[in-house]
C-alpha cells in the first residue's frame, strides 16, 4: 500500500512539474531542438522524400505537403517521393490523396513516385534504398518532432547526403486579444483572460509540446537500442 502511495505521489509531482514548465519557454525550445538539431541544407537534393504522418487530410500530412511543394519549386529537377503505406491502385488511398494534394499545389504528376511499403521510419529508409543511390542527396520533409529521428535513420541506412526540412507551423501575425467585459455575457469573479495569451494559448501549446517531446524521446531511445540510429 505504501508503495502504491509513493507511486501516485511521484505521478503527481511529475504532472506538477509538467504544468509549471508549460508556463515557461522550455517546451518550445525542446520541440525546436528536435526539429532543427539535425536539419541542414548542404546539397541540392535529387529526391525530396515526404514522410507521411497520418491520414489524409490531417494536420501533419497537410503541413508536410505544404513544405514539400515549396521544396519542389525550389528544386525543380528533384523527384518527389511520397513515403506512406497504402494501396497505390486505390485512388482513395492516403498515398494517392497525398499525391493529389501535391498536384493541386502545382507539383507535376510525373515528378511524384511512391514508397508504400515502409511502416515506420526505419523501414521507410530501407525501402528507399531500392531506388535511390546512397550517394545521391536527399531532402526529408517531416514534422519537427520527428525530424531528428528521421535524419539519423536515413544516415544509419547508408544515405550519405541527407538534407532536412522540418514542417514547422507558422504563428499567426494577428492580435487575438480582446476586452472581456465588452463582449457582454455574465460578469463574474473569474479573471479576465482577453489579454492573457499565455493562459489562452501558450500554456496549452506547451503541454502539447511536452507530450510530443516525451513520446519522441522514448522513440529515440528505442531506435538507439535497436541499432536503427
Amino acid at each position: 500500500m505504501r508503495l502504491l502511495r509513493n507511486f501516485f505521489a511521484l505521478i503527481g509531482i511529475f504532472f506538477f512539474v509538467c504544468l509549471v514548465l508549460a508556463f515557461t519557454e522550455q517546451p518550445y525550445w525542446g520541440y525546436h531542438w528536435l526539429g532543427t538539431s539535425k536539419s541542414e541544407l548542404k546539397w541540392e537534393p535529387k529526391h525530396i522524400i515526404l514522410l507521411g504522418g497520418g491520414g489524409m487530410p490531417s494536420q501533419s500530412n497537410l503541413m508536410r505537403s505544404w513544405y514539400t511543394e515549396k521544396a519542389a519549386k525550389s528544386f525543380p529537377q528533384a523527384k518527389v517521393i511520397v513515403a506512406m503505406p497504402g494501396l497505390i491502385t486505390d485512388t482513395l488511398s492516403t498515398p494517392q490523396r497525398m499525391k493529389l494534394e501535391l498536384i493541386q499545389r502545382g507539383v507535376s504528376a510525373d515528378r511524384i513516385n511512391f514508397e508504400s511499403n515502409g511502416t515506420n521510419t526505419r523501414s521507410q529508409a530501407l525501402e528507399c534504398q531500392r531506388f535511390i543511390k546512397m550517394q545521391e542527396p536527399i531532402l526529408l520533409v517531416t514534422s519537427p518532432e520527428h525530424m531528428r529521428r528521421a535524419v539519423l535513420c536515413f544516415k544509419k541506412a547508408g544515405f550519405e547526403k541527407v538534407n532536412a526540412l522540418p514542417a514547422f507551423e507558422n504563428a499567426a501575425e494577428a492580435d487575438f486579444s480582446f476586452i472581456d467585459d465588452e463582449l457582454g455575457g455574465n460578469k463574474t469573479l473569474v479573471p479576465d483572460v482577453g489579454n492573457n495569451m499565455n493562459m489562452r494559448y501558450q500554456m496549452w501549446n506547451h503541454l502539447k509540446y511536452e507530450i510530443l517531446i516525451a513520446r519522441e524521446f522514448f522513440a529515440l531511445i528505442y531506435y538507439k537500442l535497436r541499432g536503427w540510429i
